[in-house]
Parts: structure tokens; C-alpha cells; sequence
């Protein structure tokens, strides 16, 4: 509160202060002592200044703003400059002859050998009959966040289905994989007091966002490199809280990570594990659940989970609907009470709208199908041993994985353009150039990935054109990156993680089933006609 004398002071201030404007006043314009008349506006009660529009109306020059626009237009230079612009091309899905579409601008048909719609789930009956009956009788939109009109039985059911998928008792649902992980790491990461997060030196960006967005303390790890893991994790108190954040497939590099070892490691220095199965749902695993599960197939197939299964033992498993569910969304799978502080503190479900009753019920159709039948991803797991073998012959540089990835390294960003772009126009066939900063630069690659609808005559196309370009350009081969080091023989013979057993091909020719025979000769359920991908 002023005090007396602190008024007084205050007081003085202001009239000095006038005095001093009126000075400058009498300097610089001395018709300001004499103060024009003031008359009386016939039209209104309020007074005005007689003589106001003689007054200097000149404009000021304005002190110049920020160059946004500039900026904006330099940022994108640059990305052209270095080649890591990126182009969109407009291609119209064909749902009845998947995977071929419609290239927009030509009209021509495309084969798409980059979709992540792995088991075209996208075009099955099941799930388009879910949808539209949703659609019919809850309308287009959800109404709102899932605290303000969007829950609903539709979106209780998908996660009780997710749940079960994972053997987890409880399961949260968000409109997309990238929302699951970066709400779920960033969460638990501020939650955890001194919390510690190992990521490995690979892990998607949704994963990478939601750990910095924890503002935790934080380690990067070699990729899949237990020692290196080790090491970090060794140098904590094994009562400080961490949390090992990693994937089970890896999108571009196809690598599947050592899930089983890395929850030892875990158990020994008191962490727990996040892990995305998000490119292994539905293509991996008796019930689709993903790698965890098909590390264990014979026990789960069986029924007989004992609760230390790696699907079991991995703490939360994050995982998306978008790619080999063929829906929309993501979620995140773990124990009661971890699901229900991430539903109660995570701003990314808190204040977003959930996904359309549609796409929700049409997700979980996906799941349910996939719990009971496993015929998609087995014709999908046979078609990419195929593959593998056939572009092997021609000593193509597919990276060595034991995954369903193909990714073809190239090494150079202009380069992977130029091999796409004759892919495109030359042989209509589609699939996607990855370059920085999604992998290192020079190690530009294009990501190939099969499908269960990609017969054997579109493999062949595939890669004879492969070939071809591999031939006109002069681009290396696999056997030049292996001398150059960046794989070594041990890993070039390393075999898929499903093994003929599995797939069902340890039988004699007399007791095959039908998923041991080709393509072609596979009825497909609904509209997708496998002859008609030749058309």
C-alpha cells in the first residue's frame, strides 16, 4: 500500500512529466497552445474538434514485420536442395482389385508394393459390412472426446478385444498410432519421479516425441545392441524408475528386436518395457498379436499362456489398426491401473475427438477376424519368402531381415528418385522413396512390401524391372554393400521369423493345404479375386 509521501512523490512525477510534454509541445508546434474551438455536431450530442481535418494525415512508414512467407519458401528450397523433398502421388485405391489403383493423373492402373494395408483388410467384407452398419446407425461423427459424448460400446468392445489380442487385463484406444505412443511415453515419463528412459537408436518418431515430451531423463541405445543396453541400464540404482521404449519390427530397416533378452535385462535392473508392435499386428502370432506372440506360437496357438511368454512379460504394448488391421487408430495395452492413469492424465486422449463409430467398428471386426483366422498372414509371410528368394537370385540389396520388409538400399537420394519415378511411369508400378531424414544420408532406400495378393506373376514383374533399372543406372548390388560393410555374410543368410512348420510347408505335396499352393489357386472370401490382379 503507497504511503502518504509515496503519493506525494507520485504526484510530482506526473505534473513534471506534463510539464515537460507541453515544452515540447511550444517547441515543435506552438498552434498547439492556442486549442481550437469547440462546436456543437448538428447530427450528434457528441462534441467534435472544429479544424481536426487540417491536422497531418500523412502515413508513417512501418517498421518491417518478420519474412515469414520467405522463410517458409527457403525451408522447402533447402529440402529440394538436399533432396529430402517430398512428393505426394495421387492414386485412387481400387477396393475390388486390390493391390492395384488408379494412377490420377494418367488414369492408368498401378501395382502398390508400399501399402501398409499388408492383408488388404481394408477391403474385407467383414470389416466394410461393420462399418457401414455403424455408419447407418450411429451417424458419421463420434461427437466429441471420449470425456464429452464420444464413449460408447463401440469403442468399450474394441478394447476389450484389444486386450484380449495381448493377454493384457486392460486396453485405451486413440485416433492414431502416433497419438498412442507419444500420450503413453510422455505420461508415464513425467509421472515416474526421476524417471530414466532407454530408446533405441531406431524407434519411430511418435516415440521419440512422446519421451522428449516426458522432459525425463533419457538415453539412446544402439540399435538392438543388448551390451550397449546393458551398460546404460547398469550405471542406475535399481529402485530409480525406467522404462526400455523399443519396437518389435523396425519400419526401415525390417530388423525384429530381441524381445525375450531385453525383458531379462529388465527383470535384472528393475525397468519396465514399452514396446510398439504396430508394423507386426495381424502378420505375426497364432492370433496376429504380433512378434511377442510368434515367439511363443506353439503355447499360444495352443491356448496355453503360463504368464511368461515374452508377449506377457512386456509391461505395455503399444500397436496400430492402420496398417495390417486396415482401419484407423492406434492404442496401448498394459495393467488396469497403468491404462487408467494414462486415460485419466494423457493429454493426447484427453482432448482429442475419438475416431468415428465406423472406423471403430470396423477395427474391431478387424481384430476378431484376425483372432480366428490366420490364412491372410500366412499367404502374406509366403509370398514374402518369395520375394526374398527371387530378388536374392539377382543379388538385388535387400537389407537382411527376418521380417516381412524388403527395404532395397540405394544409397543416394537422387538416385532412389530417379529408380522410383521409372517404376512409376515406365513399369506402373508404385513404391515409395525413403530418404533423410527418416534413414541416414546414404542410406537412401525404397521400402518394399508384399502383400497376400501379390501373386506370383506380379513378383516376377516386379523384380525383372528391378533388374533392369538396377542394370541401367548402375547401382550396387548386394554383393558391393556387403564388401563395403554394411552387412556381413552371417547376417545376409539370416531366415524368416516364420518357419516352414508354421507356414505349413513341412508336409508332403498329398497333405499340403491350400495356403501351400500358389496364389492364383487360393479362393480369396469376399470381392478380392486374386485373378483379377493381372488385369
Amino acid at each position: 500500500m503507497a504511503t502518504p509521501v509515496h503519493r506525494r512523490r507520485l504526484a510530482r512525477h506526473v505534473r513534471a512529466h506534463v510539464s515537460m510534454q507541453q515544452q515540447a509541445c511550444y517547441t515543435t508546434n506552438r498552434s498547439c497552445l492556442s486549442m481550437p474551438a469547440v462546436e456543437s455536431n448538428p447530427t450528434f450530442n457528441t462534441p467534435f474538434v472544429a479544424g481536426a481535418q487540417l491536422r497531418d494525415t500523412t502515413e508513417k512508414p512501418k517498421p518491417a514485420s518478420f519474412p515469414y512467407e520467405g522463410l517458409y519458401q527457403h525451408i522447402i528450397n533447402q529440402k529440394k536442395g538436399n533432396k529430402s523433398y517430398r512428393y505426394f502421388r495421387s492414386i485412387t485405391r481400387l477396393q475390388d482389385q486390390f493391390p492395384l489403383a488408379r494412377c490420377n493423373e494418367t488414369g492408368k492402373k498401378v501395382d502398390v508394393w508400399c501399402s501398409n494395408d499388408y492383408l488388404a483388410m481394408g477391403s474385407h467384407p467383414a470389416v466394410i459390412a461393420a462399418m457401414e452398419k455403424a455408419l447407418h446407425t450411429y451417424g458419421a461423427n463420434s461427437g466429441g472426446s471420449r470425456n464429452i459424448a464420444g464413449h460408447s460400446p463401440l469403442v468399450e468392445a474394441l478394447e476389450a478385444s484389444i486386450a484380449q489380442l495381448h493377454k493384457k487385463p486392460a486396453a485405451l484406444y486413440f485416433s492414431s498410432g502416433f497419438a498412442a505412443n507419444e500420450a503413453a511415453l510422455s505420461t508415464l515419463g513425467s509421472q515416474l519421479p526421476d524417471c530414466v528412459i532407454f530408446s533405441d537408436e531406431l524407434n519411430h518418431a511418435s516415440m521419440i516425441d512422446g519421451i522428449r515430451h516426458a522432459k525425463a531423463k533419457r538415453h539412446v541405445w544402439k540399435h538392438n545392441d543388448l551390451a550397449s543396453l546393458e551398460a546404460l541400464l547398469a550405471s542406475y540404482p535399481i529402485k530409480v524408475p525406467k522404462i526400455i521404449a523399443f519396437e518389435s519390427v523396425y519400419s526401415m530397416c525390417g530388423t525384429i528386436a530381441p524381445i525375450a533378452a531385453i525383458c531379462d535385462l529388465a527383470d535384472r535392473y528393475g525397468a519396465i518395457t514399452f514396446m510398439d508392435e504396430a508394423h507386426a499386428i495381424g502378420l505375426y502370432g497364432p492370433h496376429g498379436a504380433g512378434v511377442a506372440e510368434h515367439l511363443d506360437f506353439a503355447t499360444h496357438q495352443s491356448g496355453r499362456a503360463n504368464g511368461r511368454t515374452a508377449m506377457e512379460r512386456v509391461d505395455v504394448i503399444s500397436g496400430s489398426v492402420s496398417k495390417g488391421l486396415g482401419t484407423m487408430g492406434g492404442y496401448v495395452a498394459g495393467s488396469t491401473a497403468l491404462i487408467d492413469m494414462i486415460r485419466s492424465i494423457a493429454r493426447g486422449f484427453i482432448f482429442t475427438t475419438v475416431q468415428s463409430p465406423a472406423v471403430t467398428a470396423g477395427a474391431h471386426a478387424a481384430i476378431q477376424h484376425q483372432l480366428h483366422n490366420k490364412d491372410g498372414r500366412i499367404r502374406l509371410q509366403r509370398n514374402v519368402a518369395a520375394v526374398k528368394r527371387k530378388m536374392a537370385a539377382f543379388d538385388l540389396p535387400v537389407l537382411p531381415n527376418r521380417s516381412h520388409l524388403l527395404p532395397l538400399m540405394i544409397g543416394d537420394a537422387e538416385l532412389t528418385r530417379r529408380v522410383t519415378d521409372i517404376l512409376f511411369d515406365e513399369y506402373h508400378i508404385y513404391v515409395q522413396a525413403i530418404n533423410s531424414p527418416t534413414v541416414a544420408v546414404n542410406m537412401e532406400r525404397v521400402r518394399i512390401s508384399p502383400t497376400g495378393f501379390h501373386g506370383p506373376a506380379q513378383q516376377d514383374a516386379l523384380v525383372s524391372a528391378l533388374v533392369e533399372i538396377w542394370d541401367r543406372l548402375g547401382l550396387r548390388k548386394a554383393s558391393d554393400w556387403q564388401r563395403a560393410g554394411v552387412w556381413d555374410a552371417q547376417q545376409a543368410a539370416v531366415t524368416q521369423l516364420w518357419t516352414d512348420e508354421q507356414l505349413g510347408l513341412t508336409s508332403g505335396p498329398a497333405s499340403m493345404s491350400a495356403l501351400s499352393r500358389p496364389l492364383q489357386d487360393v479362393p480369396v472370401n469376399g470381392p478380392l479375386e486374386a485373378t483379377m490382379l493381372s488385369g
